[in-house]
């Protein structure tokens, strides 16, 4: 039975995708080359594998039972392409995405590792919000997400990271009092979509009463605003700690926090090569070793298993 390898990746990412283009994109193909390769499976399995209705795909029972023998070819594939040190993803490439904190952290160490380990692999980056990655991971566009919870979308290739606490930080021209004042502020915030702006939020209504707030899906960008002295910023304490240590920022004493950003390095277990795998496994070394780094070089009590909640 003359069956190729095309056949079987072409039966796995529509069955996985739910869709014959995104199976194209994923394999770096056209959606015809997919549905001739489904076809051409079919006629020589005798049997049809696959239920086209309405713009939707379902595997019939027959399909159900060669999707699981399919990922065992491709799982034994992928194990012969490492030892032959060659790439069995679609395109050789490596689908990351990460969000802002993990870029500004440690993501240049895990890139250069990532090449030392799998040089026959490339990276294709994306930076962005949790919850964007999140859907982008459920619908197979991203091969590994290192990011923070609460996720939406359920995945069974789980690795803990670390986990980082939030701090109050502002220029010190407006003082280590301006929470507990009367002047009017600004409140810088993550983004509206998050977690914590929603913690937040709630806790300005009946807490906090600062002037405006003001949402954003850049760190980076509230952080440069801080320094301005423009406002009141709430970060990640680990992305404020070298403007901390040079003088930029003070961090303010306040009772109320929002929950910690718990980060997960998360990919499809039974869909994923074994590259994807160590790749997680990496992800959870290199936060582990900058939360060390940084600890014994300012003494700011972070550890290897995750951030100290204040």
């Amino acid at each position: 039975m003359d069956i190729s390898i095309k056949h079987l990746q072409a039966l796995v990412w529509v069955a996985d995708m739910g869709s014959f283009r995104r199976a194209a994109e994923r394999l770096h193909t056209t959606q015809p080359n997919v549905s001739t390769r489904i076809a051409v499976l079919e006629s020589r399995v005798g049997q049809r594998l696959m239920e086209r209705d309405a713009g939707s795909v379902r595997l019939t029972p027959k399909g159900t039972e060669l999707l699981a023998q399919a990922r065992k070819v491709l799982r034994a594939l992928d194990e012969f392409a490492e030892a032959a040190q060659a790439s069995s993803l679609p395109g050789g490439v490596l689908r990351l995405g990460v969000t802002e904190l993990v870029a500004r952290l440690w993501l240049k160490n895990f890139v250069k590792i990532m090449r030392e380990r799998f040089g026959h692999i490339s990276l294709e980056l994306t930076v962005d919000l949790s919850s964007v990655l999140d859907a982008e991971l459920s619908r197979h566009a991203l091969d590994l997400a290192v990011h923070n919870g609460p996720f939406r979308h359920a995945v069974n290739g789980v690795v803990d990271l670390a986990s980082y606490p939030f701090a109050w930080v502002a220029a010190p021209a407006l003082g280590l009092d301006i929470l507990r004042s009367d002047a009017p502020y600004s409140l810088f915030l993550p983004a509206r979509s998050t977690a914590p702006y929603e913690q937040i939020a709630a806790h300005c209504a009946t807490s906090l009463r600062p002037a405006r707030l003001v949402p954003s899906s850049s760190v980076e960008v509230v952080l440069q605003m801080a320094c301005e002295a423009m406002g009141v910023a709430l970060v990640p304490r680990a992305m404020a700690q070298d403007a901390l240590l040079a003088g930029r920022l003070i961090e303010l004493d306040y009772p109320w926090l929002p929950a910690p950003l718990v980060f997960q390095a998360r990919f499809h277990a039974q869909q994923s090569i074994s590259a994807v795998a160590a790749a997680a496994t990496l992800a959870a070394q290199c936060a582990a070793e900058w939360s060390e780094q940084r600890a014994a070089a300012d003494g700011d009590g972070v550890s290897a298993s995750g951030a100290e909640e204040r």
